[in-house]
């Protein structure tokens, strides 16, 4: 068992503590360092939270502690990632719902992309799901690479079930359909030289040029 320790001369051997709890999912120890006060946005020298670290490993009981107790879900590491957009990327939806109330869509990962970008390219249907049901959500937010989700979902993709259906849902909460990648190429353009038959037909009765 960690021993918490309180008192100011204490916070720092207190903050490293919490994010070894949170790397070892200890549910236990974090409860109790949390009731010590101690920084719940402590950052390691990494610039990682607890509840990025918590993220990184999906240790989902930790992580809704933290959050709970006010973790910013915003906050990036070295490697632009934070909680909201990793959980996004990697398909952890339960995280993700976590993040979903104090998510910033303005902040971006390393390659200038939203959480939904990474989804849609790897198939994560629910979380795609997830974030197309806030209206507010920048559906063509374009990357660094001149790629939105809709763009990934067929170029980095093998045109399977998964991206057919993500292709739809996009399409279904009207993303512009026309938005071409920073070739000039369209969505449609790419979809046909994949022949990627379903996603074309998607995007030929949505109006695609």
């Amino acid at each position: 068992m960690m021993m918490v320790m309180n008192g100011n001369a204490q916070d720092k051997n207190n903050s490293a503590l919490l994010l070894k709890a949170a790397a070892a999912n200890d549910t236990t120890a974090v409860k109790q360092l949390l009731a010590a006060r101690t920084d719940v946005n402590v950052q390691d020298h990494k610039q990682r939270t607890a509840l990025m670290i918590a993220t990184y490993q999906h240790h989902t009981p930790v992580a809704a502690l933290l959050v709970a107790a006010g973790a910013d879900v915003n906050t990036q590491d070295d490697m632009l990632n934070s909680p909201f957009l990793y959980a996004g990327a990697e398909g952890y939806l339960d995280i993700l719902q976590l993040c979903l109330k104090g998510a910033n869509y303005k902040i971006y990962n390393r390659y200038g992309g939203t959480a939904l970008i990474p989804a849609c390219e790897r198939g994560h249907i629910e979380i795609v799901r997830t974030l197309l049901q806030d209206k507010s959500f920048p559906i063509d937010h374009v990357n660094r690479l001149g790629w939105t989700g809709l763009l990934e979902a067929i170029i980095l993709s093998n045109g399977g079930p998964a991206h057919v259906q993500i292709v739809q849902m996009l399409v279904d909460a009207g993303c512009n359909v026309n938005l071409a990648d920073k070739d000039g190429v369209t969505p449609l353009a790419h979809a046909r030289s994949r022949r990627f038959k379903a996603i074309t037909a998607i995007l030929e009765k949505a109006g695609a040029r």
